[in-house]
């Protein structure tokens, strides 16, 4: 991640810039999950925990209306 300071752009701005950029880009989310080795078996549960999480929050199907 590469920030440039803008002229006249304060220090805490300048680290602003930089924090929100790491954020987006996923850099410390993809290092915390690298921290720990796991397993096949572990990826596959969570990957299916996910799975499910996003089944629940989706809206099932269209809603009609009457008229």
């Amino acid at each position: 991640m590469h920030v440039e300071a803008r002229e006249g752009e304060p220090f805490d701005q300048l680290l602003r810039r930089f924090k929100t950029g790491i954020d987006k880009a996923g850099i410390l989310r993809e290092y915390k999950r690298k921290q720990r080795f796991k397993s096949a078996g572990e990826l596959r549960r969570e990957k299916a925990k996910a799975a499910a999480r996003r089944r629940t929050k989706r809206p099932r199907g269209r809603v009609e209306t009457r008229r």
